[in-house]
This record gives C-alpha cells, structure tokens and sequence, in this order.
C-alpha cells in the first residue's frame, strides 16, 4: 500500500495485493475486501461492502457499494459500476463502460447477461460480510500464517 490510499473501517486487504495511490487518490469503503494479489492503480473509488476476487486488477475506475469483482476480473480506466453488481470471473470491464445497477456481467468483453434481485443482492453482502468476519479472527491471532 503506498501513496494516496485510504481504507475505510472494517475493511480488509490480503496477502500480497498492491495498492499504488502513486498517480491518483484510491478510497476504499467500508466493510470491503481486496483479496490476494488484486493491483488497485491510478484514481480508484471502491464503495462500501464490496469483494474485490483474487488477481482482480482495478484500475482508475469507480465501483458502487455491494460489488463482487470475480477472481481474475479487471476493471480499466474511466469504466464505473453500479451498486449490488457481480462481475464474474476474468471478466473485462472495457474503458468508459458503465454498468448500471444490479448487473450480472461476464466475459470478455463484458457483457450484462442478467439483472440481479433482492435475493442477489443479499448473497454478495454475505460474501462481504464472511471476509470480514475471517479479518476478525486473523486479527484474534486464530489463523496460524505457517498453515
């Protein structure tokens, strides 16, 4: 983490992700994961309670409160996404795409596939809610690192 980053409370960053604040202000939400190995660079606004997958890249973008980006998704310049959205796995925000609210997208490049309910948007608080839940018992020390 280095450079302009701010983390809200409650939120969590794993093992070896990078967050360079170097070239524009990155703001992280509250209640948000940024798991193993995603690089967040240039001008990035992450909202409150989102998952950001394993080797995500987020870069220079904006992303609405309760948001899963899937494992190896990336998200380029200028694109923005709504709230209670899931971008799935490897998939490509394009530069300047928007995605409106509730949006199921996948592939490459993304594209919206289904409008997500009341039932979805719960399911991707869930997921929020287990990584922060799991940042609670690594900061009790009840994880061992050499397991």
């Amino acid at each position: 983490i280095s450079g302009d980053v701010e983390i809200n409370a409650n939120s969590s960053v794993w093992p070896f992700a990078s967050i360079r604040g170097d070239t524009g202000k990155i703001r992280i939400g509250r209640y948000t994961n940024i798991q193993d190995n995603v690089s967040i660079h240039e001008k990035v606004s992450i909202g409150d309670f989102v998952s950001v997958g394993h080797n995500a890249v987020v870069h220079g973008c904006e992303i609405g409160n309760n948001v899963i980006i899937g494992i190896h998704a990336t998200v380029m310049d200028n694109a923005k996404i709504g709230k209670n959205c899931i971008i799935g796995a490897k998939a490509l925000i394009t530069e300047g795409k928007e995605i409106p609210d509730n949006s199921l997208v996948l592939g490459v490049p993304g594209k919206i596939v289904k409008t997500l309910d009341e039932e979805w948007h719960k399911k991707i608080r869930e997921n929020a809610d287990i990584y922060y839940e799991l940042s609670r018992k690594y900061i009790k020390g009840e994880y061992n690192e050499s397991v």
